[in-house]
């Protein structure tokens, strides 16, 4: 079963928005809040958490299309 992943959005009585990630090894959490950073506007400081210099997991998985034999 995959990891939950949550994302805690926090706007203070001044403005300002924070976003805390978890659950999400890596880069992958700076994809995962682009949109909405984009959104809201410039992002003014970053703090990067011990996920982030995690490597990130990987899934792998098989597909296949077309008839079967």
């Amino acid at each position: 079963m995959a990891e939950k992943q949550e994302m805690e959005i926090t706007i203070g009585k001044d403005g300002q928005v924070q976003i805390h990630v978890q659950g999400v090894d890596g880069k992958s959490c700076m994809e995962l809040t682009k949109d909405l950073e984009d959104a809201l506007g410039l992002v003014t400081t970053r703090e990067k958490t011990g996920d982030y210099f995690k490597e990130e997991k990987v899934s792998e998985g098989h597909v296949s299309l077309g008839e079967a034999e």
